[in-house]
C-alpha cells in the first residue's frame, strides 16, 4: 500500500499547474533541495579536479578572470529583474499578451545592448594587456589576450540566453533553473575529467570548455521551453513594443545600479587579492568560500520561490501570507546559522579531507567566511521581499555607499592592517552589516502600511 501513495505524492510533486502559491513554494523547495545536493557535490568535486588539472597558478588566473566575467552575467542592465517583476505582475492578472510583449521587448532591448557591448570591447581589445590585468607572468600575454576574447564572446551569448531564467522565476518555477544549473555543472565536471585523462594541461581548452557548456545548455533549453511550457509568451518580433521598454528600463536601471554595486562588494575580492598578493592566494580564498557554499546554497533553495511569490501576493494585497512566509524564512536562517558555526569549528579537519595538505586555509579566514554567509543570508530574506515588491530606492543608495566603501576598506585591512586575504572578507562583512540593519526596518514599515517617503520607494 505504501508504494502507490509514494507514487501519487511524487506525481503530484511535479504538477505545478493550478497549484496554490504556498504549494508552489513547497514543491520548488523540495525539488531544488534534491537538485542542489547533487549540484553541491558536482561543484565540490570540480575544485580538486580543476586544481589537479591546471595547478595553483593557472587555476588562480582562471578564477580571477571568471569572477570578472561573472560581472557580465549578472550585469544585465537590470533587464532580467525588471522583466521578472513585470512578468510576475502580468501572470498575477493572467494577461499573457502583455507578458509576451514584455518578453519580446526584453530580449530585443537586451540583444541591442549586448551587441553594442561587444563592439565596444572589440575596439578596445587590442589595447588591453590581460596578463597585467590578472597579474600573471608576462609570458602569458598572448595566451590570455586570445583566451579573453573567445571567452567574452561566449559569456555575452550566455548573457542573452540567461534571460530565460528570469522568465522561469517569474512563473514561480525556480526548480527548473536548478535543473539547468545542475546540468551545466555536471557536464562541466565530466568534460574537465575527460580533459585531465586525455592530454596535457591547457588553460585555453579548459576556459573554452567551461564557457561553452552553459551556452549550449541554454540554447537547447530555450528551444525546448519556448516550444512547450512558454509557447504563449515566446519572443516574437511582432510583439516587440518599445513603449513597454520604459517600464522595464525604469525599474531595471535601479536594479542595474544595485547589481553593479553588489558586484563590487561581492566579486572584486579575487581581483583585489590578485593585485595585492598574486593569483595563488585566490585559490586559498575560494576554497574557504566553496567550503561554506552549502549554507547559502541550501538557503537559496528556500528563498528561490519567494521573490515572484511576494510580487503576486503584494499585488493581491495578501499581507498575512507575506508575514507568515518571512517568519518561516527567519527560522530556516537561524538553523543554517548554527550549521555555519559548526562548519567553522570543523573547518581545519574538513579541509584536510577535502583538499589535502596542498592548500593551507587560515582559521580566521574560515571564521569570517562563515560569518559572511550568515549575514548575507539574513540580508537576502528582506532583499527578496523588497525586490519582489519593487521598493528598491533605499537599497539603491545603500548599495552605492557599500560599493564605494568596499575596495578601499579591503585594501586598508588586507595590506595596511596586515590582515592578508582575511582582511578582504572582513571588509565585505562590514559592508553587509549596513543592509542588515535598515532592510528589516523597511520591511516592517511596508508590511504594516507605515512606509512613507524613501521607505516606500
Amino acid at each position: 500500500m505504501k508504494i502507490p501513495i509514494v507514487n501519487i505524492y511524487l506525481k503530484d510533486l511535479f504538477k505545478f499547474k493550478d497549484s496554490s502559491r504556498s504549494d508552489l513554494a513547497k514543491k520548488n523547495i523540495i525539488i531544488l533541495f534534491v537538485l542542489h545536493v547533487f549540484n553541491f557535490f558536482s561543484i565540490m568535486a570540480l575544485v580538486p579536479v580543476t586544481l589537479d588539472y591546471l595547478g595553483n597558478k593557472d587555476y588562480g588566473i582562471w578564477l580571477t578572470l571568471a569572477s570578472m566575467l561573472s560581472w557580465l552575467i549578472n550585469l544585465d542592465f537590470g533587464i532580467g529583474n525588471g522583466l521578472r517583476n513585470k512578468l510576475a505582475e502580468a501572470y498575477a492578472v493572467k494577461d499573457f499578451k502583455l507578458a509576451r510583449i514584455y518578453v519580446s521587448t526584453g530580449y530585443t532591448v537586451f540583444a541591442i545592448g549586448i551587441f553594442a557591448a561587444f563592439i565596444i570591447y572589440f575596439l578596445v581589445h587590442g589595447l588591453l594587456n590581460w596578463a597585467y590585468i590578472l597579474n600573471a607572468p608576462a609570458s602569458y600575454i598572448n595566451l590570455l589576450n586570445s583566451l579573453a576574447l573567445y571567452v567574452i564572446i561566449l559569456f555575452l551569448i550566455q548573457f542573452l540566453l540567461k534571460l530565460l531564467t528570469s522568465i522561469i522565476n517569474a512563473d514561480q518555477r525556480p526548480s527548473l533553473n536548478g535543473a539547468l544549473s545542475l546540468i551545466v555543472n555536471t557536464l562541466t565536471l565530466v568534460l574537465v575529467l575527460f580533459l585531465s585523462f586525455t592530454g596535457e594541461k591547457s588553460l585555453m581548452l579548459f576556459a573554452l570548455t567551461s564557457s561553452a557548456v552553459p551556452v549550449i545548455v541554454f540554447i537547447l533549453a530555450s528551444i525546448y521551453f519556448f516550444n512547450n511550457q512558454y509557447k504563449l509568451i515566446s519572443p516574437s518580433f511582432k510583439f516587440v513594443n518599445f513603449k513597454y521598454s520604459s517600464g522595464l528600463v525604469k525599474l531595471g536601471m535601479q536594479f542595474f545600479i544595485i547589481q553593479i554595486s553588489s558586484l563590487i562588494v561581492f566579486t572584486t575580492d579575487n581581483m583585489i587579492i590578485t593585485q595585492l598578493f598574486g593569483p595563488e592566494p585566490v585559490v586559498t580564498y575560494n576554497i574557504a568560500y566553496k567550503y561554506f557554499y552549502m549554507v547559502p546554497l541550501v538557503f537559496n533553495v528556500a528563498l528561490a520561490p519567494f521573490w515572484s511569490a511576494f510580487t503576486e501576493a503584494y499585488v493581491k494585497q495578501e499581507f498575512d501570507w507575506i508575514k507568515n512566509s518571512i517568519r518561516k524564512l527567519i527560522f530556516i536562517w537561524f538553523l543554517l546559522s548554527i550549521v555555519a558555526i559548526v562548519m567553522v569549528l570543523l573547518s581545519n579537519f574538513a579541509y584536510k579531507i577535502w583538499i589535502g595538505p596542498e592548500v593551507k586555509v587560515p582559521f580566521l579566514l574560515s571564521l569570517f567566511t562563515g560569518l559572511f554567509v550568515i549575514i548575507a543570508n539574513w540580508n537576502n530574506i528582506f532583499g527578496y521581499f523588497l525586490n519582489g515588491v519593487g521598493k528598491v530606492r533605499l537599497q539603491l543608495y545603500s548599495s552605492i555607499f557599500m560599493a564605494v566603501l568596499n575596495i578601499p576598506l579591503s585594501v586598508f585591512l588586507a595590506k595596511y592592517m596586515e590582515m592578508g586575504i582575511t582582511g578582504v572578507i572582513v571588509a565585505t562583512n562590514i559592508c553587509l552589516l549596513i543592509a542588515s540593519i535598515w532592510a528589516p526596518i523597511q520591511y516592517h514599515k511596508i508590511i504594516n502600511n507605515k512606509a512613507t517617503g524613501i521607505w516606500n520607494k
